[in-house]
């Protein structure tokens, strides 16, 4: 099986509304800084901002 490494879980919150509804994976060692992007909020029923929060 292969070993997890360097990528660590996480979310990203909504900018709007501050509702945590998406999660991914990433690898910390070739993205240090937090992500940003355009998904659908479900709360606010549309495209917002959702930055990564630890």
């Amino acid at each position: 099986m292969a070993k997890k490494g360097d990528r660590g879980d996480m979310t990203f919150q909504c900018t709007e509304c501050r509702e945590r509804n998406y999660h991914s994976q990433k690898n910390k060692r070739n993205d240090p800084q937090r992500l940003e992007r355009r998904k659908f909020c479900s709360r606010c029923r549309v495209h917002t901002l959702h930055r990564e929060v630890r």
